[in-house]
């Protein structure tokens, strides 16, 4: 790096905007993409059962037909970096919020199953863009200073969109009188359910327009003026914006745009920290997280609480989810990436081991026995809670961050997409795997989660206070 980078990055370590407030709606309206993944994935748990019985399928093609949509978010990860680095992060949101409004009417009105799963890889194509586009913009953005807490606004956003799908599915459930399959607005309840996704759909795309394109980006295609303005919102006008350009500038004269060739290398294919973001999203979903959204009813039934009601206690744990993004926001960056993901990875064992031990016990009358029945429900709360506070929000954040300039937006495109593929195996092998032996399941679970502590000592590196020039 320069001299002149040099000299300017205590300033960007240390810039703080002149309107914060300015710089959070920013990263707010990045982060909407977040809001949508949330929303789709527990939304559709709404619909579970009806589409089961309007099509007459088993558990393994209902399971199909849910996880599809993460085969078309590991494609839209996947193929996000170059289509951001060719037109813009902005225009990629965009197009992201058109497919999603599209995907959202076309799985309301399905003909056909074939068809709702076509509709459902449309959407997963737009998330999976809007995944890669939000922690990279933000990540761009965001005052170093300020980049743990503004690039785990993905996260909250997405546990956010779990909690308010959640209550809409509640709220049109109780309208169509309990039935999924009742009749809203010349509609079955399930269809409006999958409909009301437009509506957080455009205001991504509204909102698309009201904040500045990347600086890094309006750099790359030599548009300096802008690039300094942005700089000035976002960092403070108090700051050499000359010297911040030359320095971003100068990381990348030497770089030309990253595609997947520039990710080969190593030993094993990939380059090594191309591995370890890959080891990260891979972690990240085979703790199984998704299950403890998808499994919450259940898990209120197990206790004793009637089916029809089960479905807005299980409210509780986005409340949780909710509450531990909170904390991770505030702690990001105070104590730091690794320590937060390590503590996480032991709360989530414990809690995991617990529920292990709990399913492991013969259902009485359709349920656990009452001690093991409470110590699993509070058992997934208490892993919950450690994932949101953790690897729910770091490993966004780490993925925004570590990887060099050079390699970043194909990087990851490629760990994102990863993350959906796992994402997609352990949803569609959870139906399976329960039936088979739901105790064992969650072993496999903790052995995870325990891997995910050696892994992060062993690989992951440090990145709160670090300016991005500085990351390879």
């Amino acid at each position: 790096m320069t001299s002149t980078a040099q000299a300017s990055e205590p300033g960007a370590r240390t810039a703080h905007p002149d309107h914060l407030g300015h710089v959070i709606f920013i990263a707010a309206a990045a982060a909407m993409g977040g809001f949508l993944f949330g929303y789709d994935s527990s939304v559709i748990n709404g619909a579970v059962e009806a589409i089961r019985g309007r099509y007459d399928i088993g558990s393994a093609a209902l399971a199909q037909v849910i996880a599809i949509a993460l085969i078309g978010c590991a494609i839209g990860a996947a193929t996000a970096g170059r289509i951001a680095d060719r037109i813009g992060r902005i225009r990629c949101m965009q197009i992201s919020a058109v497919l999603f409004t599209i995907s959202a009417v076309g799985s309301a009105l399905p003909f056909a199953l074939y068809d709702l799963a076509f509709w459902r890889i449309v959407g997963g194509f737009a998330i999976g863009m809007a995944s890669v586009i939000g922690p990279a913009y933000i990540a761009e953005v965001a005052p170093p200073a300020y980049r743990g807490r503004l690039g785990s606004f993905q996260q909250a956003a997405i546990v956010i969109g779990i909690a308010i799908s959640q209550l809409v599915n509640w709220g049109l459930l109780n309208a169509a009188g309990g039935d999924q399959r009742g009749k809203l607005m010349g509609l079955e309840a399930w269809q409006v359910m999958l409909g009301v996704m437009v509506i957080p759909a455009v205001l991504y795309g509204l909102l698309s327009f009201a904040i500045p394109e990347s600086p890094r980006f309006l750099i790359s295609v030599g548009k300096h003026d802008r690039a300094r303005e942005i700089l000035a919102e976002v960092e403070g006008d108090k700051i050499d914006l000359d010297a911040r350009v030359a320095e971003i500038e100068n990381a990348m004269k030497s770089e030309h745009k990253s595609t997947f060739k520039d990710l080969l290398g190593g030993s094993f294919f990939f380059k090594p920290i191309v591995w370890i973001g890959i080891g990260l999203s891979v972690f990240q979903q085979f703790v199984g997280i998704n299950v403890a959204f998808y499994y919450s009813s259940t898990l209120w039934q197990s206790v004793g609480v009637d089916p029809t009601d089960s479905f807005f206690y299980s409210f509780t744990t986005s409340i949780i989810n909710i509450v531990g993004t909170v904390i991770a926001m505030i702690f990001v960056d105070r104590i730091g990436r690794r320590p937060l993901a390590l503590i996480g990875s032991v709360g989530m064992v414990i809690g995991l081991a617990l529920e292990a031990w709990a399913f492991s016990f013969d259902l009485v009358d359709g349920k656990l026995p009452a001690a093991q029945g409470w110590t699993a429900l509070i058992a997934a709360h208490v892993f919950v809670l450690f994932f949101a506070l953790s690897w729910g929000v770091v490993v966004w954040v780490f993925l925004g961050e570590m990887f060099p300039n050079r390699i970043r937006a194909a990087a990851l495109g490629v760990a994102a997409s990863a993350q959906w593929i796992a994402n997609w195996a352990i949803t569609a092998s959870f139906p399976s795997l329960a039936d088979w032996n739901l105790s064992f399941t969650y072993v496999i679970y903790t052995a995870f989660a325990a891997l995910s502590i050696p892994f992060v000592l062993k690989y992951v590196k440090e990145t709160k206070g670090k300016a991005l020039e500085e990351m390879g």
